[in-house]
């Protein structure tokens, strides 16, 4: 799998940014610029998804032509591996412990970083979510096997492709289970990332990173 990265070449924090289907890990790369100036010291890695996308460009973190819950779950429960893998080489490439790294992810980016930060075998910074969805929340209801790290959710309220309902389904499922959850609806967005998501995005991570 390719690896894109930006930034500081001796980081003390990782973004590591998940992309959404049909995309690649040059996409969200084009946000570490922005959000550089403000994390001098983080190194953005964005790797491409494992799978070749079934709809004919670009890769998957699993396939999405089967939309039941039962599919989605394993779909994920299969990639994680591939996350979890990137996030063990960050740590043993940069030596960057796993509290300063960050999940960011849009789309199925960020189903995979809501599914896969609270599996993890360490505590991990934070979850920056934009337009995606909370996938197998109901396991984290009174699990002692999770970590739950601060989660901050973005979502346009004109998404047609993860309708609004998945935001407040992620939100209050996360915080029933006992997550700290941020997070806003962008009105007349798009399944998309606006400026203002991007400036909320920054903030937190410069939150949980600092």
């Amino acid at each position: 799998m390719v690896m894109h990265s930006y930034g500081s070449k001796t980081p003390k924090s990782i973004v590591l940014m998940l992309h959404g289907y049909g995309s690649n890990g040059v996409d969200l790369l084009g946000l570490a610029p922005e959000w550089a100036p403000v994390l001098p010291d983080t190194l953005f890695l964005s790797p491409d998804a494992p799978f070749p996308c079934e709809v004919g460009f670009g890769f998957q973190w699993f396939s999405l032509q089967n939309y039941t819950p039962m599919m989605l779950l394993a779909g994920a429960e299969k990639a994680q591996s591939y996350v979890n893998a990137h996030i063990d080489d960050a740590i043993a490439t940069y030596n960057v412990p796993a509290p300063k790294i960050a999940l960011m992810g849009f789309s199925q980016g960020t189903m995979m970083s809501l599914y896969s930060a609270p599996r993890y075998k360490d505590r991990l910074a934070g979850v920056l979510g934009y337009s995606g969805a909370l996938i197998g929340g109901e396991a984290l209801l009174g699990n002692p096997n999770i970590h739950k790290p601060p989660v901050y959710l973005v979502h346009g309220d004109m998404d047609m492709v993860v309708p609004v309902p998945a935001y407040y389904h992620a939100s209050e499922s996360l915080k029933m289970a006992g997550f700290e959850v941020g997070g806003s609806i962008q009105k007349n967005l798009v399944h998309s990332i606006n400026d203002i998501g991007i400036k909320e995005g920054l903030a937190f991570l410069h939150r949980v990173l600092s």
